[in-house]
């Protein structure tokens, strides 16, 4: 490091290299906003926007943004999170996004959109702009994201599903936004509304009039399509319509609420969904929570404290929907009382909502006998140093559940299994939040593995 470097330069070079190590919504959430101040010796000075980012980057990030200035600046350096002392105006945050370079999306293209009545209009506010990636969605996005750029030629049909509010339908309308923008011809429908318009034609003697529309469009995108699995007549016309287009080298995007294997759907249907793209997408954790709720607070211009969203992003709430109506609840009792946004105010809006106890942190032993049960290991071989292949994903399984259902620092983590060092215990968290992404199989076993939690909670 040159002598010259400024405390900014320098900390714009380490928040570079952060970019690229830690996951989007941590770096979002509580990287963002922050500024190097100073530079005295061998320690850096950098500037949070609140005490209670100070606090978390301290807890969760010292050692990993330490590591990192160390690197880019070639030595030894500590560094120190205070809250800013100036009421300068900073730059109005942006709605932690997917990265995407392409054109703007034209919301007003209904020329090019088939049909939307009944299927539910595209909002324009559910682009790839405003979808928050963690996680637990980043496989789901990155798909929906290469096939907006790419339509028909990869993850041809997309199926992607999961539980109610999680952001499906979100990615969905993404993707038809975008091939809008292109000038492509997009069918938007729910399957209700497939339904209805099918029964319809063959009642009215217009099947063909209906197989033409359909056919005439450059995607379709078909949401929900579970409510298909019980009606014969409705699964051929789609299983017709989907050849057809399919073999046209039209896209083709479906959502449901669970694996296409696990549904009631015809046997050539799920064999179809299954002969393209498979994506779940599971629950948030904390940081993610977190990240939606300040992007959504950004994006209604209401300034909400960090501790306000650090009390909703806590809270048992079961998914996006629930989330983003708690800070719209808040959000209009401060309105409808003329008064700014507190933790107070927060309380009292959603009093109802916080009169059962939050959820409290399971006690670590009862999730070290449970991975140990799930895993096939032993409570002695997760607190050991055996490193084979079964033994290493238990104990990475274990100090990543420790942290998200325990609520421990990696520190105490560490402590737990043997002693291990807090570095390793974040590299540990670190390595198995990517293998979740990107391995389905063992996001099943982690279910398990928490189920197998749940029971043993109510056993006690």
């Amino acid at each position: 490091m040159h002598s010259t470097e400024s405390p900014g330069q320098l900390w714009a070079a380490v928040l570079g290299q952060l970019q690229l190590e830690i996951p989007r919504p941590q770096f979002q959430t509580w990287l963002r906003d922050t500024q190097g101040i100073s530079l005295e010796g061998d320690s850096l000075t950098v500037s949070t926007p609140s005490a209670f980012v100070a606090e978390m980057l301290e807890k969760r990030l010292a050692s990993t943004v330490t590591r990192v200035l160390e690197r880019v600046a070639k030595r030894q350096v500590s560094v120190e999170f205070l809250v800013s002392g100036t009421s300068q105006e900073r730059s109005p945050a942006r709605t932690p996004t997917y990265a995407t370079t392409a054109s703007p999306v034209r919301t007003q293209a209904a020329p090019s959109i088939y049909s939307t009545a009944g299927g539910g209009a595209f909002r324009p506010n559910l682009t790839f702009d405003t979808f928050v990636v963690g996680p637990s969605n980043r496989l789901a996005a990155a798909a929906a994201m290469k096939v907006a750029e790419e339509p028909g030629k990869v993850y041809n049909p997309l199926y992607l599903y999961s539980a109610v509010g999680l952001g499906k339908t979100h990615l969905m309308q993404a993707i038809g936004h975008r091939l809008i923008s292109k000038g492509l011809r997009v069918m938007y429908v729910s399957s209700e509304r497939f339904t209805n318009e099918y029964i319809k034609a063959i009642r009215e003697g217009s099947a063909e009039q209906f197989r033409e529309r359909y056919r005439g469009a450059d995607a379709l995108l078909i949401d929900d399509i579970q409510f298909i699995a019980t009606k014969e007549q409705t699964q051929e016309g789609f299983f017709h319509t989907f050849n057809e287009l399919h073999m046209a080298g039209k896209q083709v995007v479906v959502t449901g609420d669970e694996p296409a294997r696990k549904s009631l759907l015809e046997e050539r249907i799920i064999s179809r969904l299954e002969g393209g793209l498979v994506v779940d997408i599971q629950p948030p954790d904390f940081e993610t929570r977190y990240a939606i709720l300040q992007g959504k607070a950004d994006n209604v211009g209401s300034r909400v404290p960090a501790q306000v969203l650090d009390l909703l992003a806590r809270r048992p709430l079961t998914n996006v929907r629930e989330l983003e109506g708690a800070l719209n609840r808040i959000i209009a009792y401060s309105q409808l009382v003329g008064q700014p946004v507190t933790l107070d105010l927060a309380q009292q809006a959603l009093r109802s909502l916080l009169s059962q106890p939050p959820a409290r942190a399971t006690p670590p032993a009862t999730v070290i006998a449970a991975v140990a049960e799930q895993t096939g290991t032993s409570e002695e071989m997760l607190r050991g140093v055996r490193r084979d292949r079964k033994t290493a994903l238990a104990r990475r399984i274990a100090m990543y559940l420790l942290r998200e259902e325990s609520r421990l620092p990696s520190t105490r983590v560490g402590e737990l299994l043997g002693g291990k060092d807090h570095s390793t215990v974040l590299y540990a968290q670190k390595r198995f939040e990517e293998q979740i992404e990107t391995d389905p199989a063992l996001r099943q076993d982690l279910n398990a593995i928490r189920q197998a939690i749940v029971a043993r909670l109510g056993a006690q």
